[in-house]
């Protein structure tokens, strides 16, 4: 293919973790990529912020190396329930925190160093046809790939253009985020439950604390606001209490995201490569959604590659090579996350298992391994 400024080996919607790394990943072998992102870098997202070892292969591949960065190593998990009962553990691979403005500002770095043009920009509407997708932007630019990978996260409004199954389907689920400045032990990720929901907290760069929950929304909507909701049902876990009130807000605001869905996405739609949160999300319970982001661009770009260069031979082998390897590599850690996820929203449930795993402590680090991978293969 004649390559033109309109022109590209592959077009990717979306600059988030997913869309980032596969921006690095096939500009390291020479292709002509072009990623549109609508925001500028870097952001802060409504994001756990994270992310298991399992990674630290191919981002090393990829010439990122997060601790050079300011990233936390973490090694221990903590976890309560409503009733304020606490049960801790070691990580089984270990993890490390770092949030999305730092690491999606450095990935950005890397790609454009590597060449990929990163457009500003909002896509509108895409089209496959004679083999080629052609993107329109909303600023009324066209562009032409022979790939195209959806990396635009959790909802789109191409989702609905795309008439996605999960999209019709209204979600209950908002995220709130807000980094604070206060003791937090470095080294551990908590996980602590409240009724409607549960909350993440863990270290980031610069000695900064991120919490991160998410709630029912019916449960949210009794209070005004979400400094109300927080004082009248995030704080009965008295461990969130602590938390909060002896720490200083950094944000002027907390971040908020509704409409989160869980649901179950298809890793192809119209012959684009979905990756990241657009291929499917793991619930946040479980911990490890930039993680499983990250790995599904290896796994997308490696065969997309292979596909440019002739060593798969037709669009509907790359597609369906790309749903068995995406499947074995996330469908049970989906179905576990989503088990493990209904289960602690039964408090009475919740509270019995933390019991049990209180009285089998190795219990738990099995528990972690269901929504956790092995290091990365490269």
């Amino acid at each position: 293919m004649k390559q033109t400024p309109e022109n590209f080996d592959t077009i990717i919607i979306g600059g988030g973790l997913a869309g980032l790394c596969n921006a690095i990943h096939l500009s390291k072998f020479g292709k002509s990529v072009l990623l549109i992102e609508k925001n500028s870098y870097p952001k802060h997202k409504v994001c756990g912020e994270y992310i298991s070892n399992e990674v630290l292969p191919y981002l090393s591949f990829l010439g990122i190396n997060p601790f050079d960065f300011g990233a936390v190593k973490i090694n221990n998990f903590q976890l309560s329930t409503t009733n304020n009962k606490l049960v801790s553990a070691k990580l089984p691979l270990g993890g490390f925190g770092i949030s999305r403005y730092q690491l999606d500002y450095i990935l950005s770095e890397k790609a454009k160093e590597n060449g990929v043009i990163i457009l500003q920009d909002t896509v509108v509407s895409t089209r496959f046809n004679n083999d080629i997708f052609e993107v329109q932007t909303k600023n009324s630019e066209n562009f032409y790939s022979k790939i195209a990978i959806g990396a635009f996260g959790k909802r789109s409004l191409l989702d609905v253009k795309l008439e996605r199954d999960f999209i019709k389907k209204k979600s209950p689920y908002l995220g709130v985020k807000i980094h604070v400045k206060g003791k937090f032990d470095a080294n551990k990720v908590a996980l602590h439950n409240f009724k409607g929901g549960y909350c993440g907290v863990s270290k980031v760069e610069k000695d900064v604390i991120n919490l991160c929950y998410i709630t029912n929304f019916s449960s949210f909507k009794k209070y005004k606001n979400i400094a109300d909701f927080q004082e009248n049902e995030v704080f009965k876990n008295e461990f969130l209490r602590a938390i909060f009130k002896q720490s200083t807000p950094i944000f002027d605001e907390p971040l908020s995201i509704s409409q989160i869905s869980f649901e179950t996405k298809n890793p192809v739609e119209n012959h684009m490569i979905m990756s990241g949160d657009s291929a499917g999300m793991i619930h946040p319970l479980c911990g490890n959604g930039m993680s499983m982001a990250i790995q599904s661009a290896q796994i997308a770009s490696k065969l997309i590659l292979n596909y440019l260069d002739g060593q798969i031979l037709s669009r509907k082998q790359l597609e369906n090579e790309y749903i068995s390897k995406w499947n074995k590599q996330f469908k049970w850690r989906l179905k576990a996350g989503h088990f493990i996820a209904m289960l602690f929203r039964n408090d009475k449930m919740a509270n019995f298992l933390l019991q049990v795993v209180r009285k089998i402590p190795f219990l738990l680090p099995i528990i972690i391994k269901q929504t956790h991978g092995k290091p990365i293969k490269l």
